[in-house]
């Protein structure tokens, strides 16, 4: 499919993109020559679509089985892979396996024989003891954001996904940082590797150093972000508790903000990244959890309210902003009995936020939702005609478009959000009578 140049265009036409980026290009190329491939590349570069084109030269369309297995360290990661592959609009069919995601639904989906099957460790090793598919016809094996599988201690489970494999797979691996050597379980030792970490040196983040009190760090931190004057920001902190802690005081003051972090359900994690996607947030609160992999826009604030123990994380982190030539700003807020750490130049340029806190204005946007999804045939066509024929919106009032499995979510010009509830009220949508809301 790479080779035909319309078949190509037509894909990049569905991903809304007007072209591969480099990476991309040079990835895809040496894959057509190389059976196993290592891509070394930062935190939001394009390393999905880097091998999945690749991935379409090898699938069969005329072969009932599962021919390719993409093993990802996190759900979040998982469900943005499927929704990228889904948006190409081929003729294969992909199966999502992850924790809390119901096994029986995923049996049946990996009964039918799916083309490509994206999950975690654990859950993918479930399936493998279960025998939910035969993995005798996998053809390619891909590892994306491998690090962070083998940093989070998936060794065992991936081990035992691979054990029942031949050694004749092809191989594409994915990874943020460089790696001194591969684990035993891996049937090569010296992949060809494709390497652009070295943009990372060239990135234009400014760090800047915030002293405060301990007892007053989560007020540093309010009036800090409150200064960006609604620009998309992240806030990092090491621990859940400390999340909670800033999102109850922001909470207390008005100022609008989204969570995400492992302890949450994950339809809640999926909404906040939803809302601040499509900036009904432009502030998220989180753990390492929202550093690597997801599919978050480029955003021109970082704060690490706790500073990582290790650089890797640190420069994950700081991924999220100033990508591939961009700039961005990164913030470190620190405690009078806390001390940088050695990663850490110590002369940062230090700032001091006002001591006066203004409150932002609200989000240009307010997401809705709708109360159908995939499973139900709707698609961002019939969304958008439900709004603007039923609700009277013009195209631009209209923002992100997000569909899940059954339910949907859309952004709209605040100051029409009230005015579209009431005029798509009691309204269907593809025949089907759904509820519209606020999403809360």
């Amino acid at each position: 499919m790479i080779n035909d140049t319309e078949a190509t265009k037509e894909i990049l036409n569905h991903l809304q993109i007007d072209a591969l980026n480099e990476m991309q290009i040079d990835f895809i190329e040496k894959a057509k020559h190389h059976q196993n491939l290592m891509l070394l590349a930062p935190t939001g570069s394009g390393k999905t679509l880097a091998y999945l084109f690749p991935l379409l030269e090898i699938l069969q369309a005329d072969l009932r089985a599962v021919q390719a297995l993409i093993i990802v360290p996190s759900r979040e990661l998982a469900i943005q892979i499927e929704q990228v592959f889904k948006s190409m609009k081929t003729p294969f069919k992909v199966s999502t396996c992850y924790g809390g995601h119901a096994m029986k639904i995923e049996q049946n989906s990996l009964g039918e024989g799916p083309a490509v099957v994206i999950g975690t460790p654990g859950r993918l090793k479930d399936h493998i003891e279960k025998e939910s598919f035969d993995p005798k016809s996998i053809q390619v094996v891909i590892l994306d954001e491998f690090d962070k599988s083998l940093q989070l201690g998936f060794h065992d489970q991936i081990r035992n996904i691979l054990r029942p494999l031949t050694s004749e797979q092809k191989y594409f691996l994915t990874s943020a940082t460089k790696m001194d050597r591969l684990p035993e379980f891996i049937p090569f030792s010296e992949p060809e590797t494709v390497n652009f970490l070295q943009d990372e040196k060239d990135s234009k983040l400014e760090l800047k150093l915030v002293n405060t009190p301990s007892i007053e760090k989560a007020e540093t931190l309010m009036r800090l972000v409150a200064e960006f004057n609604n620009e998309a920001c992240i806030v990092f902190c090491n621990h859940r508790d400390a999340v909670d802690r800033i999102s109850t005081l922001l909470t207390d003051f008005d100022f609008p903000h989204g969570i995400l972090h492992g302890g949450m359900e994950q339809i809640d994690r999926e909404k906040n990244l939803i809302k601040f996607r499509s900036g009904a947030h432009n502030l998220l609160i989180a753990t390492d959890l929202a550093s690597r992999g997801l599919d978050i826009p480029e955003i021109k604030h970082v704060v690490h309210y706790q500073l990582p123990p290790k650089v890797e994380a640190f420069t994950h982190r700081n991924g999220r902003t100033a990508r591939m030539h961009a700039e961005g700003q990164g913030y470190l807020i620190l405690a009078n009995d806390e001390m940088l750490p050695e990663y850490i130049d110590k002369d940062v340029e230090e700032i001091y936020p006002s001591q006066n806190f203004v409150s932002p204005e609200l989000p240009e946007y307010e997401c809705l939702y709708i109360s159908a999804g995939k499973k139900d045939k709707i698609s961002k066509g019939d969304i958008v005609g439900l709004l603007t024929k039923k609700g009277g919106l013009e195209g631009a009032d209209i923002g992100v478009i997000s569909i899940l499995d059954f339910s949907a979510y859309v952004a709209v010009k605040r100051n029409l959000a009230e005015k579209v509830l009431r005029r798509v009220h009691q309204e269907k949508l593809k025949k089907i009578k759904v509820k519209v809301a606020l999403a809360n």
